[in-house]
């Protein structure tokens, strides 16, 4: 079972349509901010957010990497992701209530996500 947070903003879309590279041929990033530390990496795409975070040097908890453990669970308070994985280890409530994996969850738009446990690695 995992902690109770705080209710996601309203507007959340826990799946989207990906998005295309921009017209003039370079690639979309975005940025993604881990609250309430106020970290924040980039999120290229076809990269998991786990992965983008640890190459930010963020760690986050975690533990399998493929959506089923659910030691990566976290709140998707803004923005979009999409699954690697048709049906990650998340309940259609847990979906609907914006919970996510960052281990299979990728960046469609600027993220901002709930996760208590999220430290930098180095200083910045």
């Amino acid at each position: 079972m995992h902690d109770p947070l705080p209710d996601p903003t309203r507007g959340v879309s826990a799946e989207a349509e990906c998005k295309a590279p921009q017209n003039d041929g370079t690639t979309v990033q975005w940025t993604v901010l881990l609250n309430p530390a106020g970290l924040a990496f980039d999120a290229p795409p076809g990269v998991p957010l786990l992965q983008a975070a640890e190459q930010a040097g963020i760690d986050m908890p975690s533990s399998c990497r493929n959506g089923t453990c659910r030691t990566c669970l976290c709140r998707l308070l803004a923005g979009a992701v999409t699954h690697l994985v048709d049906w990650p280890g998340l309940s259609a409530e847990e979906k609907a209530d914006g919970f996510i994996l960052p281990c299979v969850a990728l960046a469609q738009s600027d993220l901002t996500i709930l996760q208590p446990h999220a430290r930098a690695l180095f200083d910045h």
